[in-house]
């Protein structure tokens, strides 16, 4: 059995060599314990690490672990495209039956690789590791709460399960997920749309090493914005009943101010409810037109074909 381990790279030059010899230390570990009656138990491995432009010099540190280990492969993006799109690179290049997704700071446990192939090998399609306790910060927290109950409503996330940064699939759902071929890849949505077959398992969540994520909270929504308008039409069927639910709020608006003018002529029509009522109308419409803007945005660069990803450098 064969593993990937796929780990995005940025800022993160002195946490990526940990990372990388604490997977060798779990690989090694599991085998010790297997039987040498049971060959075909033991498990190999390749590390995949895609440095996503990162201003350090964490592709140097890649090139030599590199040249070092001929199971480590680096691949140093043109520029920085993101975290789900450097690893839709690294997944270009797996080989492995499970393929692992993990993060370069040490947050998630690679120690605790084997629980996800186990819970795997129950006969799950995708295993994410959750954490009882995170360690990230109060709005991450925050922020990971909004886009789980988001994933729930709009792009079919199971309510039940919790995802994190740390999982593990099955080569044939990477083989699927690589095809997809437009600049806003968003890998829960592309995992939701090909299996149901999810699992979870427990596993704990650490410090990092050193630094702080490079997530802002402008970063979190746009990447939420990108998920959910990449994977699913029902933000417009939202703006479908926004627009009803204003029409008819207006509807009932104009027969009040009717009602009011005929039973109470002496009392003039109100100059601030006007202007307040015509500021939310407003405010909704440009609302739902920067909605419709963006999966138009989206249609546009996808047609004029803007790359997912460009490799400038691999070491193999």
């Amino acid at each position: 059995m064969k593993l990937s381990f796929v780990i995005p790279c940025y800022r993160s030059a002195n946490t990526i060599e940990t990372v990388v010899n604490e997977i060798r230390k779990t690989v090694v570990n599991r085998n010790a314990a297997i039987p040498l009656t049971e060959p075909s138990q033991r498990f190999y491995y390749e590390i995949i690490l895609v440095n996503d432009s990162s201003p350090d010099n964490v592709w140097s540190v890649i090139q030599r672990l590199a040249a070092n280990d001929t199971r480590i492969k680096g691949i140093s993006l043109a520029k920085n495209f993101g975290q789900h799109c450097a690893l839709m690179a690294g997944y270009a290049q797996a080989t492995g039956d499970y393929v692992v997704s993990l993060d370069d700071d040490g947050q998630t446990p690679a120690s605790e690789t084997f629980k996800l192939v186990d819970k795997l090998e129950e006969g799950y399609d995708v295993v994410y590791g959750y954490y009882e306790h995170s360690a990230q910060h109060k709005f991450r927290q925050f922020g990971s709460w909004v886009n789980k109950k988001m994933a729930e409503i709009i792009i079919g996330q199971p309510k039940t399960l919790r995802t994190t940064s740390f999982f593990i699939m099955r080569k044939f759902i990477v083989d699927e997920i690589v095809h997809y071929p437009h600049p806003f890849a968003y890998i829960s949505g592309l995992v939701f749309r090909t299996t149901k077959n999810l699992g979870n398992v427990q596993v704990q969540h650490r410090r990092r090493l050193e630094g702080e994520s490079s997530y802002t909270i402008a970063g979190l929504i746009g990447l939420w914005v990108n998920g959910f308008t990449a994977f699913s039409v029902k933000p417009l069927r939202a703006a479908t009943f926004i627009g009803l639910f204003c029409a008819l709020i207006g509807f009932a608006a104009g027969l009040f101010v009717i009602y009011k003018k005929l039973m109470f002529p002496e009392v003039p029509v109100g100059y601030t409810s006007m202007l307040a009522t015509m500021l939310f109308i407003g405010g909704m419409i440009m609302l739902l037109l920067g909605l419709i803007g963006e999966y138009v945005g989206r249609i546009y660069i996808s047609i004029n074909q803007s790359p997912q990803y460009v490799v400038r450098e691999r070491t193999f």
